[in-house]
């Protein structure tokens, strides 16, 4: 008999739709905070802004500082008809794997025009609409991508970009390495003054990058959750990092989303310290896993079946998660990108 914990269905809920959230808050570290303690399996809350009076000199913050990159590219095909070209993640040749559509016209030797000095060839075909391409351009990419890409939005997200907005709220603010097409949610919250409250608390601030891919958004397609592949994703931890992270002291360590979640307990399951380098990982914590590092965590409210949430009712536990989550709804918490926290003590 499968353990209940590893149906899919156990982590699906009903969400009204009006709670996923469109809009960021304004201003951003004014959103709500639940907090879930897990020894008192206590459900309470506070404005994100009063996180500070939770915290004390010597604790720490783990960040993801991956910045998300603009990764959405409109062109037009040699036949004249549109096309997009949505990055992926860079390879060592210098191509690029991406999504594209209409991927029927998109076959290898196919090019993309996205202006008279930026375009893009076809170099592999691949399944389920992705392909290799290589591109080319004038000057530095990473230029030439900020004027004519966009900052992708999850599919949630239903109405018009506003690539002004989005391009600026849809970072966190410690953002400083390129490299991902979704942002690391729980980190929009923090404001410049919220942090520099913190620093001046005492509170340390560690970063590590891990590049958060489209993976992220493949939903679960099985109904028992031991059979699912988890998607890859490259996470780098700097030498400083490591050494912070490996310091022993008794304050509290608040990991900053999943994603940093899983580039901590995916390089501790490789030593009994965090070491320095680039590394990749596949990790995908689910009911039965033991936690090595991580031992507070701060998140957003996670999609229905998502493998985000399935990780979260790991750590905190199946029940009290699911109690969380109702009272979330019935509370009328926002949802998901743009929504409100979660910290899990």
């Amino acid at each position: 008999m499968t353990n209940i914990n590893y149906l899919l269905s156990s982590y699906q809920f009903d969400l009204p739709k009006e709670l996923i959230a469109q809009h960021p808050c304004q201003p951003r570290d004014h959103s709500r905070l639940m907090i879930v303690d897990r020894a008192k399996e206590s459900l309470t809350e506070i404005p994100f802004f009063e996180l500070p009076h939770l915290l004390e000199k010597g604790d720490s913050l783990v960040f993801n500082n991956t910045k998300v990159i603009p990764a959405r590219l409109i062109g037009k095909r040699l036949s004249g008809g549109s096309a997009e070209v949505f990055l992926k993640m860079k390879r060592q040749d210098g191509t690029w794997e991406v999504l594209v559509k209409p991927g029927k016209q998109l076959v290898a030797g196919a090019k993309v025009i996205f202006s008279d000095s930026f375009s893009c060839e076809i170099t592999e075909v691949l399944s389920e609409g992705c392909r290799y391409v290589r591109f080319f351009h004038e000057g530095d990419f990473e230029q030439v991508l900020a004027q004519y890409g966009q900052i992708p939005l999850p599919k949630y997200i239903k109405r018009e970009p506003n690539f002004q907005e989005d391009g600026e709220s849809y970072q966190t603010v410690y953002a400083t390495c390129p490299g991902a097409v979704a942002a690391p949610t729980a980190g929009l919250h923090f404001t410049q003054p919220l942090l520099n409250q913190l620093s001046q608390k005492g509170v340390e601030q560690i970063q590590i990058t891990l590049h958060v891919g489209l993976g992220t958004f493949l939903p679960i397609k099985v109904s028992d959750i031991r059979e699912h592949q988890m998607h890859q994703e490259s996470f780098v931890i700097t030498p400083q990092a490591a050494e912070q992270l490996n310091l022993k002291n008794t304050g509290k360590q608040i990991c900053v989303g999943t994603t940093s979640c899983r580039a901590l307990e995916a390089a501790a399951a490789l030593s009994s310290v965090i070491n320095a380098g680039e590394y990749a990982t596949d990790i995908f914590i689910s009911p039965g896993y033991q936690f090595r590092r991580v031992t507070s965590l701060l998140t957003n409210f996670h999609l229905p079946g998502s493998s985000l949430l399935i990780l979260v009712s790991t750590f905190a536990g199946h029940e009290l998660i699911k109690e969380a989550y109702q009272k979330a709804v019935k509370e009328r918490f926002r949802f998901f990108s743009y929504g409100d926290a979660m910290l899990i003590l």
